[in-house]
C-alpha cells in the first residue's frame, strides 16, 4: 500500500514537473514575441536574452495571468524553483519584484539536463512530429469495445521510430517507449499494461500543445501536496451538507445503498427507503429533503469520498485523460432518481442506490458528471447542479466521465 502510494506521488510529481516545463516554455515564447526578452546592459556588461523582473510582473498582471503582483511573484518563484528561469548571475534564489535581470535557462543553455528532462524533451519532440504527420499513427481506435482518441498500437510506434531514425533497432525503440511510459509521457489507454511491441493501445498522457495558464501551476502544486484530500472538510462536517447520511438500524428486506465508510472498499449501508436525487438531505435554498433515509432522530455520519484521487476540470478534459464519456438516461420514479452527487467542481457520483433508476441506467460511483440535459455542469458545485436537476424534467440525460480502471 505504501509502495503504491509512493509510486502515485512520484507520478504526480513528474506530471507537475512536466506541466511546469510546458507552461514555462509557452511563457518564454510569448515574452519573446512581446519583445520583453532582449539584450540588456547592466553595470557596463551586456546580457543577452534577459527580462526585467518588474516589467514581467507588470506584464503578467496586465495579461491577467495573475490577479495581483504578489501572486505573479509566486508564479515566477515556482518557475525559478523548477530551474526554468534564473537570475543572470545565479546569485539569487528568491524572485524579486524589482529591476533585476533574469533569464530563461533555455535561452542561455543552462538547463540541467537530467534523465527526466531529456526524456520529457524527447517525448515533446516526438509528440509534435506525430501530430504534424499527415498519416499520423495517432487515430481514433477501439480496444475491448471502448473507443480512444489519438491512440496508437505499440508496434506502430516502434515502426514509426525506426522509419524516422528515432531508434536504431526494435529493441532500442522498445526501450525508448518504456522510458516514455515510466516518465509519464505515454500510457496504456486503460492504464493496465506496461509498454509492449504489440497491438495494445497507448496514448500520450500530456497534450503538449494545450495552452497553459500560469495560475494552473500553483493549483497543481497545492493538489500534489494534498493528494486525495481535495474535498472540503468544512463542507463535509457542516450540518447542512448533503452528505450527512441519515440511516435506520438494519432491517430485513430493506434496500441497500452503496456508500463508503471507514474502509476504502465499497460496502453496503442499510437504508430504510430511497428518496429523491441524493440519499441525503439538503436544507439550502428552501428545497425539500432530496432523500429521506430514515427519521430525523437517527444518527449522522459523514461517508468518506469514494474518489481514489482528486481531479481538476482541466485534468478531466485533457487529451489522453484516463476517462471515457458515457450518456445515460435516468427516468425518475415516484421516489426520485437514487444517486448521490458530491464535490465543489467537478461533481462526482458518491453513491448509488442499487434498486434505483440511476443504477438501472448505469450510473456508478466515481463517475464525474459532465452534462445534465445537454448543459455542461463540470464547473458547477453540487448545490447548483442539484437545483438544475430538481427543477428539470423527471427524465434526465446525464453525460458522465467514467474512470478507466
Amino acid at each position: 500500500m505504501e509502495r503504491a502510494s509512493s509510486n502515485r506521488k512520484k507520478a504526480m510529481a513528474r506530471q507537475h514537473r512536466a506541466e511546469v516545463m510546458i507552461a514555462g516554455e509557452q511563457l518564454r515564447l510569448r515574452l519573446h514575441d512581446g519583445k520583453l526578452i532582449k539584450e540588456r546592459r547592466y553595470h557596463l556588461r551586456t546580457y543577452p536574452n534577459c527580462f526585467v523582473a518588474q516589467e514581467l510582473i507588470d506584464w503578467l498582471v496586465r495579461h491577467k495571468e495573475a490577479p495581483e503582483r504578489a501572486t505573479a511573484v509566486c508564479l515566477m518563484q515556482h518557475l525559478l524553483d523548477h530551474d526554468i528561469v534564473h537570475h543572470v548571475c545565479d546569485k539569487r534564489s528568491v524572485f524579486k519584484d524589482a529591476k533585476l535581470l533574469y533569464r530563461f535557462r533555455k535561452d542561455d543553455g543552462t538547463v540541467p539536463f537530467s534523465i527526466e528532462v531529456k526524456i520529457f524533451m524527447r517525448g515533446q519532440r516526438l509528440y509534435e512530429h506525430l501530430i504534424g504527420d499527415k498519416n499520423s499513427i495517432l487515430q481514433l481506435r477501439e480496444e475491448h469495445g471502448v473507443a480512444y482518441q489519438r491512440a496508437f498500437p505499440g508496434y506502430q510506434l516502434i515502426d514509426w521510430l525506426l522509419q524516422n531514425g528515432e531508434a536504431e533497432s526494435r529493441r532500442r525503440g522498445l526501450e525508448l517507449s518504456r522510458a516514455l511510459q515510466e516518465h509519464g509521457i505515454i500510457q496504456h489507454v486503460a492504464n493496465k499494461h506496461d509498454f509492449f511491441d504489440s497491438g495494445l493501445l497507448y496514448q500520450f498522457c500530456i497534450n503538449f500543445r494545450r495552452r497553459r495558464r500560469l495560475s494552473e501551476l500553483l493549483n497543481e502544486s497545492e493538489q500534489d501536496n494534498h493528494a486525495g484530500a481535495a474535498v472540503s472538510i468544512q463542507e463535509d462536517n457542516h450540518s447542512d451538507s448533503p452528505f450527512v447520511v441519515r440511516k435506520n438500524p438494519p432491517q430485513e428486506g430493506n434496500s441497500a445503498f452503496q456508500s463508503v465508510g471507514s474502509s476504502t472498499d465499497l460496502k453496503q449501508v442499510t437504508s430504510g427507503r430511497r428518496g429523491s436525487l441524493n440519499s441525503l438531505q439538503l436544507h439550502s435554498a428552501g428545497f425539500p429533503p432530496l432523500v429521506q433515509l430514515s427519521s430525523a432522530s437517527a444518527g449522522r455520519c459523514n461517508p468518506k469520498s469514494v474518489l481514489r484521487r482528486s481531479f481538476t476540470c482541466e485534468q478531466l478534459l485533457a487529451p489522453g485523460a484516463p476517462f471515457i464519456k458515457r450518456v445515460l438516461t435516468v427516468i425518475g420514479d415516484v421516489l426520485g432518481w437514487g444517486f448521490v452527487v458530491r464535490g465543489m467542481a467537478p461533481c462526482y457520483v458518491q453513491a448509488v442506490d442499487p434498486g434505483s433508476p440511476a443504477a438501472a441506467a448505469g450510473v456508478k460511483v466515481r463517475q464525474f458528471v459532465y452534462q445534465v440535459n445537454g448543459q455542461c455542469v463540470l464547473h458547477l458545485d453540487y448545490r447548483t447542479m442539484t437545483r438544475l436537476v430538481m427543477t428539470g424534467p423527471r427524465t434526465i440525460v446525464l453525460e458522465v466521465m467514467e474512470p478507466l480502471e
